[in-house]
């Protein structure tokens, strides 16, 4: 049987870490981008090939053309194709980052995703898959009131998906796209940066939803929705509380603050 790749960006930790493990225990060889933590990365491959399959880990800042031109480099020296793109890795809540360059948002979650989209479809056969991972607020953004601190973000995330789905705009396309929106999810850090700007905002959703997903779940989900021949391409994936409970919740919380 043909080897089965995948490249799930941001894998060292939270849902991308989850979903190297899950993708590996369903028996694809994965490589996975890291920012900068080496040790937690070695964590991750050390796990990972418990399962048996091969795992590679790349350092690489995904903003950084250097260092993304140098992460393909290193996978086809790894492998002759991929055929699923995990795009799990954002950003936009990073202080220092986004002091210094207004403009990171943007440039993390719309940019570096289309040009990664565009470079990992070179190698990916027809059939292949780009799974698009984002939040229930960035997926929503224009139709429910946003926190205004966590606004760049996911008005950035929104325009990644765009983005995306004007790349791979449908059926017809020789690599599918799949979406999977997220509720926050527990165990990540985006409970807690989320409770920087607003307080009690996870709280307020885990009553909403009932129960708010686990990087775990959200991995599974990704991995099935991957592996799901059947999915057409521009499927989005809810995973967690439903989108209309964000949509009333939001609303309610816009009615008591006017």
């Amino acid at each position: 049987m043909p080897r089965r790749i995948a490249l799930v960006t941001g894998g060292s930790r939270g849902i991308g870490a989850a979903t190297v493990m899950s993708l590996a225990r369903r028996g694809l060889d994965v490589c996975f981008t890291y920012r900068s933590k080496r040790n937690r990365a070695d964590e991750v491959v050390y796990t990972a090939r418990q399962t048996g399959r091969d795992i590679l880990a790349v350092a690489s800042d995904m903003t950084n053309p250097v260092t993304a031109a140098r992460l393909f480099d290193a996978i086809r020296q790894w492998t002759d194709h991929l055929d699923l793109l995990v795009l799990n890795a954002s950003g936009g809540l990073e202080r220092d980052l986004v002091a210094a360059d207004p403009y990171y948002p943007m440039r993390i979650n719309r940019d570096a995703q289309v040009a990664f989209a565009k470079e990992a479809s070179a190698l990916m056969p027809s059939g292949s898959t780009v799974v698009f991972v984002t939040s229930h607020w960035a997926h929503l953004y224009g139709q429910v009131t946003q926190l205004p601190a966590y606004e760049p973000v996911v008005q950035s995330k929104h325009a990644g998906e765009r983005a995306l789905r004007c790349l791979f705009p449908d059926a017809h396309s020789r690599v599918r796209l799949l979406v999977v929106t997220g509720d926050i999810v527990e165990g990540t850090i985006t409970p807690l940066l989320l409770e920087r700007v607003s307080r009690g905002i996870a709280d307020q959703r885990r009553q909403a939803a009932g129960k708010l997903p686990t990087a775990d779940d959200m991995a599974e989900a990704i991995a099935e929705a991957a592996l799901n021949s059947k999915l057409p391409s521009g499927h989005t994936l809810v995973v967690g509380g439903p989108l209309e409970t964000l949509i009333q919740q939001l609303d309610r919380k816009r009615e008591s603050s006017s």
